[in-house]
């Protein structure tokens, strides 16, 4: 059987963030991708100029329809744009019984902020949330700073129902990029020597897309991530160089 994944993201017409990167990804480690589509964006690599969010029940019309068809064996969420929309998904969340990753996409690579939704509605149906530093700490209200500070945020975003919690370090200070993984009552962390380059363009949700596909593929979830991890960091190494702002990883990885 093939292993199948879904997405329910935003859209980056230039290719390197959003369900673009999720099917991708989902491609490279050989899964069947399917997107329901959240919001629409326009920008490149220098920049988000517009956003314009789908209707929540257009959204949930296009997740219906590909459950009842072809149902995946593990999903994920990027940017969801709008507050409705996270309420719809969480009532609906209980019939879903698959693996659900949350990369709580809150902002653009340049700073601007793409949903104003609030995701924690959905903690309780997530195997998995992803949030980067700054994602964290608008989820927290701590400061997440340094390694110790991620270990609380994920203790108290644990607490707000996430089975297990990634924070990923990769805005960390120093030579060493170190993510955070709280699951089943322990951390680990996963260091990776940092990449000195402005080619980062769609890195969370090419790593949190991997992770999906790994646990669609039946992988243990703290294996799913350790894999993933090695995968983004070779992304970022070997990105095309594409683009004059932020530019994609390398999902060929």
């Amino acid at each position: 059987m093939i292993p199948i994944a879904l997405t329910i993201a935003g859209s980056d017409p230039s290719g390197g963030a959003g369900l673009q990167a999720d099917l991708k990804t989902f491609h490279q480690f050989g899964v069947y991708g399917e997107a329901v589509v959240s919001l629409i964006t326009v920008q490149n690599t220098l920049g988000v100029t517009a956003v314009r969010l789908l209707e929540p029940e257009l959204v949930v019309a296009q997740l219906e329809a590909v459950l009842a068809d072809i149902r995946p064996l593990a999903m994920k969420t990027g940017a969801l744009g709008s507050q409705d929309l996270v309420n719809a998904l969480a009532a609906h969340a209980p019939t879903w019984k698959i693996p659900l990753v949350i990369d709580p996409v809150l902002f653009s690579k340049n700073g601007t902020r793409l949903s104003s939704a609030d995701p924690r509605p959905l903690f309780p149906f997530a195997a998995l949330v992803t949030p980067n530093l700054a994602e964290a700490a608008a989820l927290t209200g701590m400061q997440v700073t340094t390694v110790p500070h991620m270990k609380d945020a994920a203790l108290k975003l644990a607490q707000q129902g996430a089975a297990s919690v990634l924070v990923k370090g990769g805005h960390l200070d120093g030579d060493t990029s170190v993510d955070v993984l709280w699951h089943l009552g322990s951390f680990r962390e996963l260091p990776a020597a940092r990449v000195e380059t402005r080619h980062t363009h769609g890195t969370g949700c090419t790593y949190s897309a991997a992770i999906t596909a790994l646990l669609a593929c039946g992988m243990e979830l703290p294996a799913a991530v350790e894999r993933a991890k090695v995968y983004i960091t070779n992304a970022i190494r070997t990105n095309p160089g594409l683009g004059a702002g932020h530019g994609p990883v390398n999902h060929w990885a």
